[in-house]
């Protein structure tokens, strides 16, 4: 953020900060329904019943150690690249 004056890095910092709850609450809104288009399916009562409750347990564990191991290879690639000087794309 060299060069930015601080109003400006002010405003950056806030976009990102945006950004990132946006992507957030995207990957968060995607868990849900899909846990629950894949686990739901007893309307006949309120509660979830302990079947129900089992998938969705497994499904969000699944999704978020997919997400994790997403995201470390992702920064791994990036740190290769950085390391070999290519610049992502090329």
């Amino acid at each position: 953020m060299d060069g930015l004056t601080a109003a400006e890095q002010r405003e950056l910092a806030s976009r990102m900060e945006r950004k990132q709850l946006k992507e957030f609450m995207t990957m968060y809104s995607k868990l849900v329904q899909r846990c629950f288009d894949n686990c739901v399916n007893d309307f006949t009562t309120k509660s979830l019943i302990s079947r129900e409750e089992g998938c969705i347990m497994r499904c969000v564990d699944k999704y978020m150690k997919a997400s994790s191991r997403l995201n470390e290879r992702f920064q791994e690639q990036n740190a290769a690249m950085m390391q070999g000087g290519q610049l992502p794309g090329r």
